[in-house]
C-alpha cells in the first residue's frame, strides 16, 4: 500500500477516501504530504447495509485528485460493493484519468454472490493499484507478507524505493506463499463456511441488544452495528460507549470513529473472528450493559 502510494502521491496531491475506512489509506497519504478527502458510505438501514455514493465520489474529484481507495469487501463495515459500482468507479478512473487503490485482501470472505474484483476489467493495468496479502485467507497474519500488482513499468522504479525500506521478505515467509497458492483451497472453503455460521451468529444476537440496527456482513469478518438510538438515550459518545462496555464487561469493541474521518461516529466494529462461545459471551455482556445504562435513564 506505501509503495502503490508513493508511486502516484505527492506534496498537495488528494486522494478520495470511502469512510469509514482503514486508517492506513490517509495516514499514508498525509504521510506522502497528500491531502485525504472523505466521502461517507451510505447506511442503507439494516435491511440493505452499505454502498458507496457514487455520486459524492464523483463530484468530489479536483485536478489534483491521484487516487480513489477501494476497498472490498470492506472494512469496518463487512460490506461487499455491487459489482454495478465496482463499474462506475472504473468509469470515473478512466473519465477522470486517475488511479484506483483496490485492495481486496478480504476478497475469499464473501458470504454471498455479488463480490467483482477489478481485476476483471480487460483495461485494469491502465488504472488499478491492486493491494492483496496471505494474512486473511491463509491465516498467516504473523508472517507479515502481501503483495501489489501494478504495471511493470511502475513494478521497476517501485523494487528501488522498496530495496532500501525492507529490501526483501523473508525466504521462508516467500516459500510458504508460493506453497499456499498452489495447495488444497478445501481447508480456506471450510474456514469461510465457519466464518459464515459465526457471522449469522453474532448478528442474530446482536439483534437482540436493545438500540442496536443489525445488518449482517456480506463480507470480511467484522459487523458494523448502528449504536446511535443506544448513544441518544444514554448521552454517551461512541468513544465513551465502547470504553464502558471495555472497562465494565471485558469486551473489546472498536468504535466508528476508529476508521478515519467522521462517518463511523454512530457505530461500533466488533469482529467475529472468534469461537462461537466466545461469541455468545461477548454479546450477552454488552447487552447487559446497554440494559444497564437504559435502566439508568
Amino acid at each position: 500500500m506505501f509503495l502503490a502510494l508513493s508511486a502516484y502521491l505527492g506534496p498537495g496531491d488528494e486522494i478520495i477516501v470511502p469512510e469509514p475506512s482503514y486508517p492506513a489509506y490517509p495516514e499514508v497519504a498525509r504521510f506522502l504530504g497528500a491531502k485525504p478527502k472523505f466521502i461517507p458510505i451510505k447506511f442503507l438501514g439494516p435491511e440493505r447495509g452499505f454502498a458507496l455514493d457514487i455520486e459524492k465520489i464523483e463530484e468530489a474529484i479536483t485536478p489534483k485528485t491521484k487516487v480513489i481507495v477501494v476497498n472490498n469487501p470492506q472494512n469496518p463495515t463487512g460490506a461487499l460493493f455491487l459489482p454495478e459500482q465496482i463499474d462506475e468507479i472504473m468509469r470515473i478512473a478512466r473519465e477522470k484519468k486517475v488511479a484506483v487503490l483496490v485492495d481486496e485482501i478480504y476478497d475469499n470472505f464473501v458470504y454471498g454472490p455479488g463480490f467483482k474484483s477489478f481485476m476483471t476489467f480487460e483495461d485494469w493495468r491502465d488504472y488499478v493499484l491492486y493491494v492483496n496479502g496471505f494474512s486473511k485467507t491463509f491465516s498467516m497474519t504473523g508472517w507479515r507478507l502481501g503483495y501489489l500488482v501494478i504495471r511493470r513499468e511502475v513494478a521497476k522504479h517501485l523494487t528501488r524505493l522498496a530495496v532500501n525500506i525492507w529490501s526483501c521478505p523473508v525466504s521462508f515467509a516467500q516459500k510458504a506463499a508460493v506453497a499456499a497458492l498452489r495447495g488444497d483451497w478445501e481447508p480456506v472453503k471450510r474456514m469461510v463456511d465457519l466464518f459464515r455460521r459465526r457471522r449469522d451468529l453474532i448478528a442474530k444476537k446482536l439483534r437482540e441488544v436493545p438500540g442496536f440496527e443489525v445488518w449482517p456482513s456480506e463480507g470480511a469478518f467484522y459487523i458494523f452495528p448502528r449504536v446511535r438510538k443506544v448513544l441518544d438515550e444514554t448521552g454517551m459518545s461512541v468513544e465513551e460507549f465502547v470504553e464502558h462496555i471495555l472497562y465494565n464487561k471485558y469486551v473489546v469493541t472498536l468504535p466508528g470513529t476508529a476508521f478515519p474521518d467522521k462517518a463511523g461516529k454512530d457505530f461500533i466494529r466488533l469482529s467475529f473472528a472468534t469461537s462461537e462461545e466466545a461469541i455468545e459471551k461477548g454479546v450477552e455482556r454488552i447487552k447487559e450493559a446497554v440494559e444497564e445504562l437504559l435502566a439508568k435513564k
